[in-house]
């Protein structure tokens, strides 16, 4: 497998030579990272390969993978493209078959992958095929990668999984009730596998992002602000002051800030974490 896949590496990333990273033992590391193609998941994966982790890029985009697997190696770093559809069961094995040829193994996933698949309907719209659709998005993508790759884990006693969840799942604010749901699915689904596989060395953690300033949040920023006729910046401003009341830092977040928690979590300065959610909200979450 290792002769297959240095066929499919085109260059050995070593941003962490340029010094633009601290070391958290990631060089080498393959790592999966879903719903890659944009916002929190790109940087997740560019954040990986500032590492020197060997990054697989995973999303239904093509074309926005390979831009940015294209923009990793002309930095230095070493990454694949891999368009997948995580609802279809075929696409994830190959997925993580290709991963496995091209690399080797998998240390790490990051199941990113997931959103609001039909914008933001009131609870008495929602038909069951919305349901069905939003969870199988979410959660159900996430099981389905998640126990492909296990037995590879298992085998090599080593491995990290971080599952993106949402500030959603702990304080729902009375909208996209299906998203939140499924969201909370995930914690738990974190929890209870987290126990399954701790003995096998397989760290299983989730992260809660609250409101971060993705393209997604700044180009519907930008459409209402045109609409209403005032700023991008006033509308996020006007947000965070009615919808994210406890939001103590009064900003959105940046995709970059997430991504480092996440990379935390899977390196060996993270071994005695398993089963956590970390929230990345700056204080959104009113609770404990």
């Amino acid at each position: 497998m290792r002769d297959q896949g240095k066929s499919c590496v085109e260059t050995r990333g070593q941003y962490a030579a340029k010094g633009k990273a601290m070391d958290l033992k990631l060089t080498n590391k393959s790592v999966l990272v879903t719903g890659a193609s944009k916002g929190i998941g790109q940087a997740i994966a560019e954040a990986f390969a500032a590492e020197g982790a060997r990054v697989v890029l995973a999303a239904r985009s093509a074309s926005d993978l390979e831009r940015i697997a294209a923009t990793i190696k002309n930095n230095g770093g070493e990454a694949i493209a891999c368009p997948t559809d995580l609802t279809c069961p075929d696409e994830v094995q190959a997925l993580v078959d290709k991963t496995i040829a091209c690399f080797g193994s998998i240390h790490v996933l990051v199941n990113n992958a997931g959103g609001v698949v039909d914008g933001f309907p009131k609870f008495e719209t929602l038909s069951d095929e919305d349901w069905f659709k939003t969870f199988d998005v979410n959660l159900f993508s996430t099981v389905r990668l998640t126990r492909a790759v296990l037995p590879q884990m298992r085998q090599q006693k080593w491995g990290r999984i971080i599952n993106i969840a949402s500030e959603l799942a702990l304080q729902p604010d009375g909208d996209m009730p299906h998203y939140a749901a499924s969201k909370a699915a995930i914690l738990n689904l974190t929890k209870n596998i987290s126990k399954e596989y701790a003995l096998d060395g397989i760290l299983i953690n989730a992260v809660s992002p609250g409101m971060i300033a993705t393209q997604a949040v700044e180009e519907m920023a930008t459409e209402t602000a045109k609409r209403i006729g005032i700023s991008a910046a006033e509308v996020l401003s006007r947000f965070v002051t009615k919808r994210r009341p406890h939001l103590e830092l009064r900003r959105p977040g940046r995709s970059e800030e997430v991504a480092a928690i996440v990379l935390f979590l899977a390196s060996e300065a993270a071994s005695y974490i398993t089963g956590t959610n970390i929230r990345v909200d700056g204080g959104s979450v009113a609770g404990l």
